[in-house]
């Protein structure tokens, strides 16, 4: 048994110390769903629970009232562990239900950031805690990042400098998987389109409107057709948020949709997106309205770090999988019965280890080293471009649980879930103690960033004139 207080069996044993308090915590978060720059109450209750564990809060990083940082302790290295919160429009859902328990449309947890933020803070603790125990110099700090899903938070605490100093960022994702991330995810480029066109009755004189709902769909027809001809691995997809009203007797005057273009770097997306602005130019001038284009949210690639990468796969190997129990398969198996199907299944394993489409829940870990591309999109991406950044996914939910949906909220409070919630505080806290004990894996982690990047600066995809504060930018 190791008796060094950084070493992983003393992270191990401080993560399991508190574990039941930010287990909890997830659970508070999980019952009181809040949308992007939203995240007030849960704000609230990360910082109560780390201001309780000695930490120093600086509120409104970035000019957003929802993104915190908590620091404890002094000096170099410095640590940062990325903390997110925010749900989803429309999710709502009791826990433990095997079908859609809900109508009432409200938020919902579809991407299981109420754990996310707790383990993120149980990781921040034990650290913190270890680093007190013998008065080791280095800073840990818990990065309360708000709006990862549709508003991109980190890409504006990121223009604000809020990374800039750091040594090493970690992270995390709740997933159906054990496994520390090596892929890198396509960059996005979110905006709002909206057209102005002039109101007429519709029977009597047609001839006076122009409709911006015509242009809307016009936009739309010919994004279609473009497909056909953009890069593959590009990806765009649109809703429209405003349609002008529910009088069809009435030429609409006014209509809006938002649009995000996604493909594997930010100077590819910005291609891809200035043929979609031209695009809607064209419908405008097809109806004889005016469009008004604003982007509201940009994401960065993930540099993905084979320092840090090596040595979290080594921490998380150690520690071991979540240990299911009975209970956590008899759920997962009748979820798996009711409400998943083979489809969702194959998608879940497909493009890692397809043998696993038999197995309820993942008890092992996957390779490090794998190629794939990850078609989604995080602002983690953002962090990346500044400092050396790893995060790895655990598994919390049974295998074929699509995200962005209710099957993922309904298990986001669950036994299982919380296992692999710890699992992921024990693999981040191991991860930072190691590069405070060997300042040399930053060292090579800072070089690889270097390499990578060529030394170019982070350019930050979100516009200076839009503010997180702004209507724009509001989640749409």
């Amino acid at each position: 048994m190791e008796n060094d207080t950084l070493s992983l069996d003393e992270i191990v044993r401080r993560v399991n110390a508190k574990a039941a308090d930010y287990c909890a915590l997830s659970d508070r978060i999980w019952a009181m769903p809040e949308l992007a720059f939203e995240e007030h109450r849960s704000v609230a209750e990360h910082i109560a629970m780390l201001e309780h564990e000695g930490f120093r809060i600086t509120k409104n990083v970035g000019d957003i009232a929802t993104a915190f940082v908590a620091e404890f302790g002094e000096g170099s290295p410095v640590i940062g562990i990325l903390g997110e919160f925010d749900a989803l429009p429309d999710l709502a859902q009791v826990s433990s239900a095997t079908e859609p328990s809900s109508t009432e449309g409200g938020p919902g947890h579809g991407c299981g950031h109420n754990l996310l933020g707790a383990g993120s803070a149980l990781a921040a603790v034990a650290l913190k805690d270890a680093l007190a125990a013998e008065r080791i110099e280095g800073t840990v700090r818990y990065y309360g990042c708000p709006a990862e899903e549709t508003g991109g938070g980190k890409a504006y605490m990121a223009r604000a400098g809020a990374f800039d100093d750091l040594d090493a960022a970690f992270c995390w994702h709740p997933a159906v998987f054990n496994e520390v991330a090596t892929k890198s995810t396509n960059a996005a480029i979110w905006a709002r389109f909206s057209f102005t066109g002039r109101a007429a009755h519709a029977a009597s004189n047609p001839h006076l409107g122009r409709s911006a709902l015509d242009a809307i769909e016009l936009m739309n027809v010919g994004v279609n057709y473009m497909r056909e001809h953009m890069p593959s691995n590009a990806r765009v997809h649109y809703a429209i948020t405003n349609a002008g009203g529910e009088a069809p007797n009435v030429v609409q005057a006014y209509a809006e949709s938002a649009y995000s273009v996604r493909s594997p770097n930010l100077q590819d997306a910005e291609r891809v997106f200035g043929r979609v602005k031209k695009i809607a130019e064209g419908a405008a001038l097809m109806t004889e309205t005016s469009v008004k284009v604003q982007i509201t949210a940009g994401y960065s690639n993930i540099l993905t770090n084979n320092a840090l990468q090596d040595v979290m796969y080594e921490n998380m190997r150690r520690v071991g999988p979540p240990a299911f129990d009975e209970a956590d398969y008899e759920f997962a198996k009748e979820l798996r019965k009711i409400a998943l199907t083979d489809e969702d299944v194959l998608a879940s394993v497909e493009a890692r280890d397809i043998s696993l489409k038999d197995k309820i829940l993942h008890d092992s870990f996957l390779p490090l080293g794998t190629d794939a591309f990850d078609m989604g999109s995080t602002d983690v991406g953002d962090v990346s471009w500044i400092v050396p950044t790893a995060q790895c996914y655990t598994a919390c939910f049974a295998i074929g649980t699509p995200f962005h949906a209710w099957q993922l909220v309904t298990q986001g409070n669950l036994p299982a879930a919380h296992k692999g919630m710890i699992l992921a505080a024990k693999v981040m806290a191991s991860t930072a103690a190691d590069c405070i004990r060997n300042p040399e894996i930053i060292t090579r982690a800072k070089a690889e960033l270097k390499q990578q990047t060529g030394g170019r600066p982070y350019l930050c995809p979100v516009p200076l004139d839009v503010t997180p504060g702004d209507p724009r930018a509001k989640a749409l």
